[in-house]
Order: structure tokens, then C-alpha cells, then sequence
């Protein structure tokens, strides 16, 4: 009986499963439930400032120079805010130390284009740092002044081509190369010049290019050739067979800090041959480390504080009762270079990055601190001639502008 019970309950069920098709019992749909209402988003900043990057040498060999421009760059920043701004919003400057690196300023250059979302950028202020980060601003679209390197390819990679997104407010090798060669040929009437210079620096290289191309034309010759490499500190060696040739003069195409101990290491050997060098001598470090020996060095530079137009002496009053020290051409780089920026931006309209290299390369005139800069389209150098300083009681003196 049992099992008669058990068959007649399986037939049921499979009956139950055959009418509903073969598949199992589907639950009521149950009231739909109201979309859960949207989270409380966080409020957003409010887009009150416009930034602008800085990279330079902050710390590192060539640190006195990084550190003049933060001091103009941010004088310059300040004055801006102080007289509101640019269009309504307030300027805020992205500062980085590249350390003088030719990775670091890569890294540095893409951090502020990817994360700060700067609208212009600048820096560098050596021809090597400025060609390392230069293919990174053609990528990104984002205009970028130097201010002091001078080598011509940092605008331009070819004579009949230019960088679309990379300016200067400084001149170039050419020029300041120029200058030097009429300073020694011209000025000082050397007839046997040895020279020294950095392969291992691209500014010092090209400056040295120019130096013989142009010195013969004053009846020169050069009697010696000396190379030396960045960092390195004993220079007795190749000073010793420059005294061999007895110059009338010495010509340095390198920076301060080697240049220093250079001088100073002559006069040890006896060498009494004036110097005569580049704006890479131009830091009050050049004096600093070589002392009473760089007494009447000549350096042919971009502009000197010494200059009586009220726009200079506007700014080096200003720049000394802020920071307490003498601007060098640096600082008034990098204020120039800022104040450019922020007139371009202001032109735009608007803090396009596109829109505000249009007007970048559009400045005509600009009433900067070294000189009315307006930018050749073709080649996105500013039109500026140097000036022969010469070191008397350790500090820069203004000779004349060069004739070169």
C-alpha cells in the first residue's frame, strides 16, 4: 500500500512540472523599488587660480642661477597678484628643482604639463636642459620660454625650421659668441687668445664655435685649445701648457664655477693674462669662488643691473628690497619670462595653453626688464644685444654695450 501511495505522489509532480513548460515555478516580481538617491558629491575647487610652471636648477652646480630666477619668478608673481591678476584670477607658480639633470627635468617638465595642469611653463636656463625637455612640450602642446640658454637648436632643430611651443627671451650663441670675439678682438686688441671650454656642455661648445669663427676677423690667432668636463676641479695640467704659449689673453666659453678655479689656479701658476668669458660667468658664485683672482675678468653677458633705464632700475630696486641681495640676469630672465606669460594670457582671453602660445609668439614690443622683446616667428628668439661688464672690487661693472 505503501508504495502505491509514493507512485501516485511522483505522478503528481511530474504533471505539476509538465505544465509549467519544464521550468521551475517563477516568483511574483515583487514591487520595484525606488532608485536609491545619488550620493553627495564632494564640492569641487573653485577654479580661481591659473598656474604656470618653473623648472630650473634649485640645487646642484649651476644652483646659483636656479635660485636667482625663483627669487625673479616669484617677485614677479607676486607684484602680478598684488594688481589682481589676469583675468580675474590669481597667478599661482609651479616651482621645481630639475637639479641641472637631464632626466630630472624630463620628469619634471611631464609633472607639471600631466599633474599641475600648467598653462605655460618657464625654464630651462641651460641649452642642455632646454633640449632635453624640449620634444616634451612639442608632445604636450605647451609653450615654454627659456630664459638664458643660447643654443640656437633649442628653438630651432634646423636653420629653415622652428619649435612650434619653445621660446626665449634671452639671444643666442651666435650673439653672445659674437660679443665675445669683438670683446677680445676689438675692445681689449689681443692678438694671440687661448681658449677653454666644457665639452660636455652644449652652450660651451657652440659659444666656442663662434669665438673662431669671428676672432680672426680683428688679425687673432688662437695659439691654444683646452678642453675641460663639468665637475672637474684641477685644472693645473692644461693651464700649464696654455702658459707654454704665452697668450695675450684667455677666453672662457664655460661656467662660473670651473671658471673660478681656473683664474684662480692661474694666477697660482703665475699666468697674468686677463680672462675675458661668457654669460655662463655671470654669478656673484664666480666671484665668491675665485676671489680677488677674478679681479678684472671681462664677461660679455645679457644685461647688466647697472642699467639706467627706469624699467631696470624699477626692478632691481624692488628685487633688492625683497631679497636683500643684487639681481643677476637670471632673475631678470625669469621675470621677464613670467610677465610675457601672463600678458599672453591676457591677450588670449582666456588660460588656453594653445591660445596663449598664438600669443606668445605674438609679443611685439614688450616693455621687459632686458630690453623691448618682441619674437621673431621664424625663430622664437627675442632681437637683444649683449653687454661687456668687467669685475672691479668683486662686483660687476658696466663697461659698454657690445658693437658685435
Amino acid at each position: 500500500m505503501k508504495k502505491v501511495i509514493a507512485l501516485i505522489a511522483t505522478l503528481v509532480i511530474i504533471v505539476s512540472l509538465a505544465g509549467c513548460g519544464g521550468q521551475p515555478a517563477q516568483k511574483p516580481a515583487e514591487p520595484a523599488k525606488p532608485a536609491p538617491a545619488p550620493a553627495p558629491q564632494p564640492a569641487q575647487p573653485k577654479d580661481d587660480v591659473i598656474k604656470i610652471g618653473y623648472t630650473g636648477p634649485l640645487s646642484g652646480d649651476a644652483a646659483a642661477w636656479g635660485q636667482q630666477e625663483k627669487m625673479g619668478i616669484t617677485l614677479a608673481e607676486e607684484e602680478i597678484n598684488a594688481k589682481g591678476g589676469v583675468l580675474g584670477k590669481k597667478i599661482q607658480v609651479v616651482q621645481y628643482d630639475d637639479r641641472g639633470d637631464k632626466v630630472e627635468v624630463v620628469n619634471v617638465v611631464r609633472r607639471l604639463i600631466n599633474q599641475d595642469n600648467v598653462v605655460a611653463i618657464v625654464g630651462e636656463n641651460m641649452s642642455s636642459m632646454s633640449l632635453a625637455m624640449a620634444p616634451v612640450v612639442e608632445e604636450a602642446k605647451v609653450a615654454a620660454i627659456s630664459t638664458m640658454a643660447i643654443h640656437p637648436s633649442v628653438t630651432q632643430p634646423a636653420p629653415d625650421q622652428v619649435r612650434k611651443y619653445f621660446f626665449r627671451v634671452s639671444f643666442t650663441s651666435p650673439v653672445e659668441g659674437g660679443g665675445v670675439a669683438w670683446a677680445a678682438g676689438e675692445k681689449l686688441k689681443a692678438k694671440k687668445v687661448a681658449v677653454i671650454y666644457d665639452v660636455s656642455q652644449d652652450y660651451s661648445k657652440t659659444l666656442l664655435g663662434v669665438f673662431k669663427e669671428k676672432f680672426p676677423k680683428w688679425g687673432g690667432q688662437i695659439v691654444a685649445e683646452e678642453t675641460i668636463k663639468g665637475g672637474e676641479e684641477d685644472f693645473k695640467a692644461i693651464l700649464t701648457r696654455v702658459k707654454a704659449k704665452n697668450p695675450d689673453l684667455i677666453a672662457l666659453t664655460i661656467y662660473y664655477k670651473e671658471a673660478a678655479l681656473i683664474i684662480k689656479q692661474a694666477r697660482d701658476l703665475g699666468i697674468k693674462a686677463p680672462f675675458v668669458g661668457g654669460g655662463g660667468l655671470d654669478s656673484d658664485d664666480f666671484v665668491k669662488i675665485g676671489g680677488k683672482a677674478t679681479e678684472g675678468t671681462y664677461i660679455v653677458t645679457h644685461w647688466s643691473p647697472e642699467d639706467p633705464s627706469p624699467k631696470n632700475q624699477e626692478f632691481r630696486k624692488a628685487f633688492k628690497a625683497k631679497w636683500n641681495v643684487e639681481p643677476d640676469c637670471n632673475a631678470a630672465a625669469a621675470y621677464d619670462a613670467l610677465y610675457i606669460i601672463v600678458d599672453s594670457i591676457k591677450r588670449a582671453g582666456k588660460a588656453d595653453r594653445e591660445a596663449v602660445r598664438d600669443q606668445i609668439e605674438a609679443t611685439r614690443d614688450f616693455p621687459a626688464v632686458t630690453g623691448a622683446i618682441t619674437f621673431d616667428p621664424k625663430t622664437h628668439n627675442p632681437k637683444l644685444h649683449p653687454v661687456l661688464l668687467q669685475v672691479k672690487d668683486g662686483k660687476f661693472a658696466f663697461i659698454e654695450a657690445t658693437k658685435e
